[in-house]
């Protein structure tokens, strides 16, 4: 299929036209006066003829033309214009639109049903390939953004440890994500992408508990995981402190007790009852 490219139409301002239809229409009164029938129909024809050609150009509006099923160049000059009476002409708006997808429910990268939707802000960069290149430009939006997005959900997981990008937690990189593969794929019928955005993004119904627990899980693991490191530092750092200040000596196994109090101390998540050592640390 060979593209089609936007150019600029053929066409003047209309008031010169306006002058053209008036004196058009004068010079038909002084036939009727003079009864001079035989050049009625020929002024008659040539009336509505030149009257044809106008057309007014709203603004962030484009008219197409086509001559004899060609395609003859486009205008976006708002304002009053005349151009060729033969020439059809459509119009096309190049205000910038949004569409909201419906809801999908779809697999993410670990294969966890969860439901997607998203925002697409978009307009008509080229007149010619929105109405000759693609069948109806506003539904091939609306498909190509629901194909965009199952594409891009099953390319990421919902959510994961590390440093993966995540649908959920790297908003920004997939928003930009889409909006290139939308570009991509809209580029043939003559649209812009502005801007996309997930509008919506949760697990499915089926497994949305069993998500929140599994999250819950990881989260409680990793902030164990914290406070261990947090605390083995503390210790570390206590008998480094005992050591060069040499305010007791302690052996190995005391060592190890002092550790052992220590990371039960810092570590346990339940309150922690002192106990006071009346004798001696070897008693």
């Amino acid at each position: 299929m060979t593209a089609t490219k936007e150019f600029w139409g053929w066409r003047i301002s209309g008031w010169p036209m306006v002058v053209v239809e008036i004196a058009l229409s004068a010079s038909g009164l002084i036939f009727f006066r003079h009864h001079i029938t035989h050049w009625l129909v020929a002024w008659l024809i040539l009336l509505v003829f030149v009257a044809r050609g106008f057309f007014v150009v709203q603004p962030n509006e484009s008219k197409v033309f086509t001559l004899f099923g060609r395609y003859v160049g486009s205008v976006g000059d708002s304002g009053f214009h005349w151009t060729n009476p033969l020439a059809v002409r459509r119009g096309i708006s190049r205000r910038v639109r949004n569409f909201t997808s419906d809801c999908l429910k779809v697999n993410d990268a670990n294969g966890n049903p969860v439901e997607i939707a998203a925002v697409v802000v978009w307009r008509v960069r080229d007149t010619a390939q929105a109405l000759f290149d693609v069948d109806d430009f506003v539904s091939f939006v609306g498909v190509q953004a629901e194909t965009a997005l199952r594409a891009l959900a099953g390319m990421h997981p919902y959510d994961a440890a590390g440093d993966r990008m995540t649908l959920l937690g790297h908003q920004d990189e997939i928003a930009q994500d889409l909006l290139r593969q939308l570009q991509e794929r809209l580029t043939v019928a003559g649209v812009e992408v502005l801007e996309a955005r997930l509008s919506h993004l949760a697990y499915a119904p089926e497994i949305a508990q069993a998500m929140l627990r599994r999250q819950q899980a990881e989260a409680i693991v990793a902030a164990r995981q914290t406070i261990v490191e947090g605390a083995l530092g503390m210790v570390h750092m206590a008998l480094n402190n005992l050591l060069h200040s040499g305010l007791v000596d302690l052996d190995e196994e005391r060592k190890a007790a002092m550790v052992n109090n220590l990371m039960v101390v810092l570590a346990s998540d339940q309150a922690v009852q002192p106990v006071v050592n009346a004798g001696t640390l070897y008693a």
